[in-house]
This record gives C-alpha cells, sequence and structure tokens, in this order.
C-alpha cells in the first residue's frame, strides 16, 4: 500500500495527500479497483462515469495496467464534450476516452457524447436517458483551474441543476486552460460550447473520486477546501459529498497543509 502524507476532512469530503503525483496515481487506481470488484460482486454490470484532461493520464494507466477488473460488464460515459468537433479531433474528449480506455480494456459499452451532432438539444435527452438507466457506481474527476467539475463552470454551475446534461458557454479561464495544457494551440481555436454532465447528475455517483495534482491546481485546491461552498467556486459542493475523496499530490496541497 503507497503510504499518504496526510489525511483529514473538510467537512463531509475526505481529503488524501502523497508525496508525488505517481504515488497518488497508482494508490487511487487501487481503490478505484477494488470498488470495481467489489461492486461486481454483488450485482451482473456496473457504470462508471470517467474524466478527461491530465489529471486523469496517470490514473488510468495505471488502473488499466492493474488488471483484475471484468471491464466486459461495465458501461463507461465521459463527463463533457465540445460542441462542434468531431470524435477524430485530436482534442475531442471522445478521442481521448477512445485511444486511452476503451480500445485497450473492451467495457461491455462506452457511450460518448456525439459533439458535432446536428441536434444538440436532441443529444442532451439521448444522453440524459442513457446515464439515467442505472446508478453510476463510480465517478472519476479533475478540477479546473477556475473551479470547475466537467465544464461546469462558475458562470454557469448549478447546484440544484434540473438538468443532467446541458450544453454551456465556456470562460475565458477554461478554455485558456486548454491552450496552456497543450490541447488547442491558440484561444480562438478552443470551442466556444460545450456539452456538459452537470453537478447534480455528478453528486449521485455512489461513489466519487477526484484528483488534482500539480502546482498549477494549488490556489483552486485551497480556495475549494478553504472557501465558500458555492457556484463561484463548483468543486466545493464536493465537500457536502461523504461519498467523495480528493486526492492531491505535494504540489497541489501546498497551500493547505503545513510541511
Amino acid at each position: 500500500m503507497i503510504a499518504t502524507t496526510k489525511v483529514f476532512h473538510v467537512d463531509r469530503l475526505a481529503v488524501q495527500v502523497y508525496q508525488s503525483e505517481s504515488d497518488m496515481a497508482q494508490d487511487v487506481a487501487m481503490i478505484a479497483q477494488k470498488h470495481l470488484q467489489s461492486v461486481l460482486q454483488y450485482q451482473e454490470k456496473a457504470a462508471v462515469l470517467l474524466a478527461t484532461g491530465n489529471s486523469q493520464l496517470k490514473f488510468l494507466e495505471a488502473l488499466i495496467g492493474l488488471g483484475g477488473v471484468d471491464w466486459s460488464r461495465i458501461t463507461l460515459f465521459h463527463l463533457d464534450e465540445y460542441l462542434g468537433i468531431n470524435a477524430d479531433h485530436p482534442a475531442s474528449f471522445r478521442h481521448y476516452m477512445r485511444e486511452r480506455v476503451e480500445k485497450r480494456v473492451s467495457p461491455h459499452q462506452f457511450h460518448y457524447i456525439a459533439g458535432d451532432t446536428l441536434e444538440p438539444l436532441t443529444e442532451c435527452d439521448r444522453y440524459t436517458k442513457l446515464l439515467q438507466a442505472q446508478p453510476i457506481n463510480l465517478c472519476c474527476l479533475g478540477i479546473g483551474e477556475n473551479g470547475h467539475l466537467a465544464f461546469n463552470d462558475p458562470s454557469v454551475a448549478n447546484f440544484q441543476d434540473p438538468y443532467s446534461v446541458k450544453i454551456v458557454k465556456l470562460d475565458a479561464a477554461n478554455r485558456q486552460q486548454q491552450v496552456n495544457t497543450g490541447q488547442f494551440p491558440h484561444l480562438d481555436n478552443v470551442p466556444q460550447y460545450a456539452f456538459t454532465v452537470t453537478l447534480p447528475l455528478i453528486c449521485s455517483a455512489q461513489k466519487i473520486l477526484c484528483l488534482a495534482p500539480e502546482q498549477r491546481k494549488a490556489q483552486i485546491v485551497k480556495r475549494m477546501l478553504s472557501g465558500s461552498i458555492s457556484t463561484d467556486c463548483p468543486a466545493s459542493i464536493l465537500r457536502q459529498q461523504s461519498q467523495a475523496t480528493l486526492f492531491l499530490d505535494a504540489n497541489s496541497a501546498g497551500l493547505v497543509i503545513s510541511h
């Protein structure tokens, strides 16, 4: 078992800190593996909601590498997708998931949001029905530098959202983050709108694993954990979720723990 350097709670949210991102990713992978094994002991199928982004790369690699999960009994979903780009676009989340997950584990099904649909509202309805057809047993998340979960930016986040999937306009900070992390060459290339699973749907998951490594996340982690629970920092809603755990490395935790 990989040792944590600190474990604590903020409100109902458990927080675990690791020395390195690699240690964090490996331990979260083991937690996810054991949870899925446990779910599949008691039911025939499981449903998992996955995030994209750099924060998930080492975790997904570690989880797939561990083995021990019967992916043929698991239905996968993803949290968000840009409006207007096709599945082969290198920044498409469908492309990310197909290459990094689906091709390697052959799940029972992987339901994708069709970002280039001709009827976006109909696509929201279709994906909502798929999500609501069964409980979500596991949700894996990252946190945006503006505090978003999925594409629930502060300007569009709603803790009592009546929708499960919606179309949102991305804020400037979010779009700039996509450039900074290499997803797009210039701000003008980043789509202005996207599909996102909403906060109530995320919070309905039976288990939530939120990974937020790297120095660039330190400021928003501090705000998430020490500020008010507010849509000004959408990720703060996790402090009300006893089934959620936030995983940090030494860099992202630097402003919230004393050394």
